[in-house]
């Protein structure tokens, strides 16, 4: 422990004194007229991978890049340097006959991270690569803080999540993943506008945080004097805009909940909800498979993907099982012949399935069954439905047995991505689930929803058959680009401070 302590003083002061460096250069570049932070702007006419893309076209003639510099070769009269920009590497010939005895000092003086403009005229090395003979540079930023160095630099996952800015700058692969996810959304929406969705957008700021059952952050509005949430869902008031007369409508947001995180859990988190009149939950399956399939297809080029070592295949159509089958294949503990509480208690102590206090009717014992045993063991795409009445406030009864619901989530490699109803729009029913979820919070559930009168409200003036779907867009990205956590398709992810 104490040489560990040694070796980080010691790369602290080597840090520090790296930093005084700079801060002499810098100074001495402004004492020289030349301080690079007063240069407000700089054409460019290339990318590197345009360059390297059209290298056949742009052979011989001047190009003018801008980029940060990674690597530096200096060889007395002549150098090398590799500039890093939004698009990729690319290297640059240097030398002393072509800038000027002056600049050629100066390019010299430049460090490893300081960002410079470069023209020239592109042509090959001995070896092939695909470079700019510079005729002119320009250092456009000082870099007075050293980057890592290249393999003892971000390893730590933690240090990376906090220092995204250099962890883009280092390892420029990540970048990847976040342009995937750009590109993620952006089918979504193209999907959903071609189906003739509205994209809306909805208060961050609630009065009630309804729509899931989660617990929520508070804080307060001076002027009102009122407390208010940050929404846990966007649910009710896009239901809201379906009975005020939009058919179909979708809205991609981040939804904030106070509870524990992990590898798939962060406080604040994207989600898509939509929901389409006259739909139920059939058409929801459907929409949903369509959405990830054609997602994967068009970002990935496949259907067919490997996440985390496991060959799983988006290709419709998906398996579709009810919970109480799908405990039962697991299990072999068939819930249609259990009927009581009691009974479904003691199926829960044969099976070793831990029950919550709070949480203990048949019901709520199906769905902790499903929780502890089913989960995880569904690898390929699945569609569970029939969901229990207890932990479904919002969704349908079932017609033929109305202690379960028309509520389906869909389960990709063990975790569930995407969850559904054929809407609740009975505004009577609603509040007695309402009212039930109340006391559910009253005995300790702080999870439970609350009541939400305006809602209700608004279902007594006549909701349509609708069905209604939400997502969890982060897991998304992470199944299609093969991310462990969410933190890495997160580019801020939350943290605790270190002080």
């Amino acid at each position: 422990m104490e040489n560990n302590q040694n070796n980080n003083n010691v790369n602290e002061l080597d840090e520090n004194q790296l930093m005084k460096v700079r801060r002499e250069k810098l100074d001495k570049l402004r004492a020289e007229g030349k301080d690079p932070y007063k240069i407000t702007k700089f054409n460019r006419t290339h990318t590197s991978k345009e360059i390297k893309d059209n290298y056949e076209e742009l052979e011989g003639k001047d190009v003018t890049i801008a980029g940060r510099i990674m690597a530096k070769r200096i060889m007395g009269k002549a150098s090398f340097c590799h500039i890093q920009d939004s698009e990729g590497k690319i290297q640059s010939y240097v030398s002393i006959n072509d800038l000027g005895e002056e600049s050629y000092k100066s390019f010299k003086e430049d460090d490893i991270g300081d960002i410079i403009g470069i023209t020239g005229f592109v042509f090959k090395t001995k070896t092939g690569e695909i470079s700019i003979h510079a005729k002119e540079l320009t250092l456009l930023s000082k870099s007075l803080r050293p980057l890592p160095e290249k393999f003892h630099g971000l390893k730590d996952t933690d240090l990376r999540y906090r220092q995204r800015y250099v962890d883009l700058i280092v390892n420029p692969e990540v970048k990847d993943t976040f342009i995937k996810r750009t590109e993620i959304i952006k089918e979504m929406r193209r999907i959903l506008d071609e189906k003739k969705f509205t994209e809306v957008e909805t208060p961050i700021l609630n009065t009630i945080p309804g729509g899931a059952a989660a617990r929520p952050f508070i804080t307060h509005h001076n002027s009102l004097d009122i407390d208010m949430y940050l929404r846990i869902a966007t649910e009710l008031y896009l239901k809201r805009l379906i009975i005020g007369g939009f058919d179909r409508v979708y809205e991609i947001g981040r939804i904030f909940r106070n509870e524990g995180m992990d590898i798939k859990h962060n406080p604040e988190f994207t989600t898509i909800e939509l929901y389409q009149s006259y739909a139920n939950l059939e058409d929801m399956m459907d929409l949903t498979e369509e959405l990830v399939s054609k997602i994967a297809e068009k970002v990935l080029g496949t259907t067919k993907i490997t996440y985390q070592g496991t060959e799983i295949d988006l290709t419709p159509s998906w398996r579709r099982v009810t919970m109480i089958d799908a405990v039962k294949e697991v299990t072999g503990v068939d819930f249609n012949s259990i009927t009581t509480d009691e009974e479904a208690m003691e199926a829960a102590k044969k099976a070793g399935v831990p029950v919550d206090p709070i949480k203990n009717t048949r019901g709520d014992i199906i769905a902790a069954f499903f929780d502890e045993k089913v989960e995880e063991t569904l690898i390929q795409p699945t569609f569970v439905y029939e969901y229990p009445i207890e932990n479904s406030p919002l969704a349908k009864k079932l017609d033929n047995d109305e202690r379960m619901t028309q509520r389906f989530e869909l389960f990709i490699g063990g975790r569930e991505y995407a969850n559904a109803f054929s809407e609740l729009n009975d505004p009577i029913d609603q509040y007695e689930r309402f009212l039930a979820q109340v006391k559910q919070r009253e005995a300790g559930d702080d999870e439970a929803n609350m009541m939400d009168t305006d809602f209700i409200n608004a279902l007594e003036y006549g909701m349509p058959p609708t069905g209604g779907m939400g997502m969890g867009v982060d897991r998304l990205v992470m199944l299609l680009t093969d991310a462990a956590s969410i933190r890495d398709v997160l580019l801020f992810p939350t943290m605790k401070p270190l002080n």
